[in-house]
């Protein structure tokens, strides 16, 4: 078992669809559509600059894997398991395969992509099996090849550019590692198409690094402001910026399909889990700019004894800080709620 956060994303999105991720099918071409296109999610492209549906997706969100998925717009499963192994892999792909692939001398289905590919192929030209496993553990290894070795490629056919390859790689991915990264991303996939409340809710939940609710949640105009003031200062963004930035785009996506936040509920709120309401998403309490997971929890906590009589009652009672109180009122997420527990019995006005 793969000790990575997918576990518990999955288990989320079980929690929150109420569907068994054991049930999901691995060839629903409608999933695996997700990886070179955006039909699926039935997105409004005017909203949206992806190409592919594999923002937010483990192993295949980052800008370095889009780009590939991109280029080789995979149709098969096999294919999502040799762009895992590229991605994966050291001096693989970039000025590897990359090349190979743009100038049409080989494909994603031929190209070196794990490990394993090597010795498969190499037993397929005929190489003798204990040969073809030592070639493989050599290139894997980024000890490149011997001169018998080449001497015994090109004996059996073995073309000039994938001995070029073969020499290039530093490290390669194996083949079943990539098969566990490949099927968990699949299965979220699915649930991104088909629960995506339950999928938003579970990666901002889990996986954002920066997610804010003053910035993503008050609407599209708000979000587009933000993301154009982004864009413009890109050279220059520090990294919690950056953070922010991966995230907006994930929320310009949701928006793009059709799907809304809901304000925070201070008393219904939970500390660190997004809550699908009234088919709508509602935040997590530490969601809001400033607010630990430690003042989330107590506020959630507090929140169980009854209403809240002021400002200060709420102050008291969770013990979170007077600069998050201030950008909760001005959030509108206390409603009416008087600063003090005092009150005035004679009007003066």
């Amino acid at each position: 078992i793969l000790g990575h956060v997918d576990p518990t994303a999955m288990k989320m999105l079980e929690r929150m669809s109420g569907i068994d991720p054991t049930t999901i099918p691995m060839n629903d071409p409608e999933t695996m559509s997700v990886f070179s296109k955006v039909d699926a999610l039935k997105i409004d492209t005017s909203k949206s600059c992806e190409e592919t549906g594999a923002a937010g997706l483990p192993e295949f969100g980052t800008p370095f894997v889009r780009g590939i998925l991109e280029l080789t717009r995979p149709t098969t499963f096999d294919e999502l398991l040799k762009i895992s192994g590229l991605s994966h892999g050291t001096d693989v792909w970039l000025g590897n395969a990359q090349v190979l692939i743009q100038n049409g001398t080989a494909t994603i289905s031929t190209a070196i992509c794990t490990r394993d590919d090597i010795m498969i192929y190499l037993i397929g030209k005929g190489v003798e099996s204990g040969l073809a496993f030592t070639i493989m553990e050599s290139v894997r290894k980024g000890k490149g090849l011997r001169e018998e070795w080449i001497q015994t490629m090109k004996e059996h056919d073995v073309p000039d550019w994938y001995i070029w390859s073969c020499k290039l790689i530093k490290y390669m991915f194996p083949k079943a590692h990539a098969a566990a990264y490949v099927m968990m991303a699949y299965r979220i996939a699915y649930c991104k198409i088909n629960y995506p409340l339950a999928y938003y809710g579970a990666y901002f939940g889990i996986r954002a690094d920066a997610f804010s609710y003053a910035i993503m949640c008050q609407g599209k105009d708000k979000l587009n402001y933000y993301m154009k003031d982004y864009k413009k200062r890109s050279d220059t963004l520090t990294k919690k910026e950056q953070d922010v930035m991966k995230d907006m785009k994930i929320v310009q996506e949701m928006y793009a399909r059709g799907l809304e936040f809901m304000p925070i509920d201070i008393y219904r709120a939970k500390a660190k889990m997004f809550q699908i309401i009234d088919g709508k998403l509602m935040p997590s309490l530490a969601s809001i700019e400033g607010m630990g997971d430690k003042a989330a929890e107590a506020v959630e906590e507090a929140s169980k004894d009854g209403p809240y009589l002021s400002l200060d009652d709420f102050r008291q009672r969770t013990k979170v800080s007077k600069t998050v109180i201030d950008l909760m009122a001005e959030l509108g997420l206390f409603g009416n709620l008087p600063q003090s527990n005092q009150l005035s019995l004679f009007d003066f006005s």
